[in-house]
């Protein structure tokens, strides 16, 4: 681990596929700088796992209900972060609400994938959601957690056109394909001190642009 890194700890409880996409964007330099320190998962036999040790990331996985309280495993959880020094928490299809215990001492450092223009669908299922409601146009939102179900500061999002004869699958295979150009987008921006956020307002600086006006 290089010391001026940009360290980002991913959470993901599943297959793993945003946690490949931005794995490879980082192998591959799309992301300068930037490294994965730590996979933290609530299912130690995820398909996520593989891929974090193929890719050697170091892995903490947990069960839950070898805890108290999510209070107690995120105690744990913060205690290791700190310990890396983590720059950034990236939720990538984490199954598990979060608490005070971990929004409090990263507030402003975490960020989430939702498959739907938030506001609209939150919560789970949302490409079923937004199938059953007949919409023309859904998407993807990259958003920054707090204590609500997604109702963070919107980073970035990007639509996707629903056609007349999607099924849940093939909607949801390009939204995925969105999700693993986004997510990674939304990283390097972060990484590169390009994101200003005041209140729910977030605002993307260029790259010659300072991040606080200059006197």
């Amino acid at each position: 681990m290089t010391r001026d890194s940009y360290r980002i700890a991913v959470f993901a409880s599943g297959s793993g596929s945003n946690f490949q996409a931005l794995a490879d964007a980082i192998r591959e330099g799309w992301i300068p700088g930037a490294e994965l320190v730590l996979l933290v998962t609530d299912k130690p036999q995820a398909a996520v796992v593989g891929r974090a040790e193929r890719a050697n990331v170091p892995v903490f996985a947990f069960r839950p209900r070898d805890y108290a309280s999510r209070e107690a495993y995120e105690a744990e959880i913060v205690a290791r972060l700190n310990e890396l020094r983590v720059d950034l928490v990236v939720l990538a299809g984490y199954m598990r609400l979060v608490t005070q215990t971990l929004l409090t001492p990263f507030a402003g450092r975490i960020i989430n994938l939702h498959p739907a223009l938030l506001p609209a669908f939150p919560g789970v299922d949302g490409v079923r959601q937004a199938l059953e409601y007949g919409v023309k146009v859904t998407g993807v939102t990259v958003h920054f957690v707090d204590d609500g179900l997604d109702t963070g500061p919107v980073l970035l999002q990007r639509a996707v056109v629903v056609a007349e004869d999607d099924t849940e699958e093939t909607l949801a295979a390009r939204i995925h394909a969105v999700e693993h150009e986004l997510y990674p987008e939304a990283v390097r921006l972060l990484s590169e001190g390009r994101v200003r956020m005041e209140g729910r307002r977030v605002s993307l600086l260029s790259p010659s642009e300072p991040e606080f006006p200059q006197e």
